[in-house]
């Protein structure tokens, strides 16, 4: 089989997170090995509205990873009137944007001309459940309808995807992808699945997650998957858990043939996409489980064409919690382990020390770093490691 014949190019991108408006200073960022997090005051935190006893316990932890700009949005060149736009979630008010952004990356535009005519054009990205509909709804009075329903199509995630499409004139398959912290990478996959069956000739993929009000921290608790510090240590010995952020990213994809003959600009390619599900083989429903992603790296692997020896970078989820890092560093050393015995070969890395946990949008996050990756060919820094967590053997790995 030829390799353009299930093969899905990357032709254009936009993303928003923590630190970085736009893709060129997210990829600086990891460059510099920078690391997003801010420590809030009390007054910022008091102004946010926390809770002020909340804030008198010691291990509340002022961190937060947060976006900029997430009030701005030029309502008029959407076609919104600025009442309505108001009572859109700011998820999706940035989704649209880089929607927009990632076709005009990828050299089209859904203006007339602008090169989507004749196209079916799909749209496929996940979210996180609205924090901003509480925002949105305060003030309305009893019996005002209209107003209301504006408020439940601003907000539920379930229209995320259809306004992108509506306003943008796309006409192929607009699902939404719910799959909690996979979302983003899941619709990528379903998106490739799209343009491999010939559903659409195009699709914009990813996902968003914007927590509102952004300026505030968190408890740590022992035992929880939070940060006792504000940092997120990927593998490292110091790793004590997660901090959640989140940010927005889209990606355009096409049919690899279909690239090279229109001559797209094409970032990188994707060989073979695979999901799959744990089932009841994992201590626990919020655990992962090494069985399943043992599983699914190594059909992968084999689906690209490749050996796991040809791989230079793994981009792994890498949340930094004493139960997640073991389970997975396993299971892609089990799943190298079905191609190769060689050691010390492909760097690992996890941009969760970077931005933190992005939720819906991590996925995303992680696969555009890849994809820059393979586009320049450097391999970004990992911030904050300083030794390996000894629940795992780096020497006799792969990594």
């Amino acid at each position: 089989m030829n390799i353009t014949d299930e093969a899905i190019a990357v032709i254009g991108m936009s993303c928003r997170f923590p630190g970085a408006p736009d893709l060129d200073g997210y990829w600086r960022n990891l460059c510099e090995g920078k690391v997003s997090v801010t420590f809030l005051d009390r007054k910022d935190l008091a102004a946010a509205g926390v809770d002020h006893g909340l804030l008198r316990y010691p291990n509340y932890v002022p961190a937060t990873y947060s976006l900029g700009d997430i009030d701005k949005f030029d309502a008029a060149f959407f076609g919104y009137a600025g009442s309505e736009a108001e009572k859109i979630d700011p998820q999706q008010r940035t989704f649209l944007e880089c929607a927009w952004e990632s076709l005009e990356d990828a050299g089209y535009t859904p203006l007339p001309g602008g090169g989507l005519e004749g196209k079916s054009v799909g749209v496929f990205a996940g979210s996180r459940i609205s924090a901003y509909l509480e925002h949105a709804c305060r003030g309305l009075k009893a019996g005002n309808g209209a107003e209301a329903f504006q408020c439940l199509v601003g907000n539920d995630k379930d229209y995320l995807c259809s306004r992108v499409s509506y306003k943008l004139n796309l006409n192929g398959p607009s699902l939404c992808v719910q799959t909690a912290c996979s979302s983003s990478l899941s619709a990528v996959h379903v998106a490739c699945e799209n343009l491999r069956s010939g559903a659409c000739d195009m699709a914009l993929a990813g996902g968003v997650a914007i927590d509102v009000p952004q300026e505030k921290g968190y408890l740590f608790q022992e035992g929880m998957i939070f940060s006792r510090d504000g940092y997120c240590r990927p593998f490292d010995k110091n790793a004590s858990g997660t901090v959640f952020s989140g940010g927005a990213g889209v990606v355009v994809l096409k049919r690899l043939a279909d690239a090279l003959r229109d001559r797209d600009h094409i970032y990188a390619v994707v060989l073979a996409s695979v999901v799959n599900n744990d089932g009841s083989r994992r201590v626990g429903y919020t655990a992962p489980g090494e069985f399943g992603q043992t599983a699914v790296i190594g059909e992968a692997i084999s689906l690209s064409g490749l050996s796991a020896r040809d791989i230079g970078l793994v981009e792994s989820h890498g949340t930094g919690t004493a139960l997640g890092d073991p389970i997975e560093f396993a299971a892609l050393g089990k799943a190298f382990g079905h191609f190769t015995q060689d050691r010390g070969f492909c760097a690992l890395g996890a941009v969760k020390a970077n931005i933190g946990h992005a939720d819906a949008a991590s996925g995303i996050a992680s696969f555009i770093k890849a994809v820059m990756a393979v586009h320049t060919g450097h391999i970004p820094p990992h911030p904050l490691f300083e030794e390996a967590n000894p629940a795992l053997d780096l020497d006799a790995s792969p990594f």
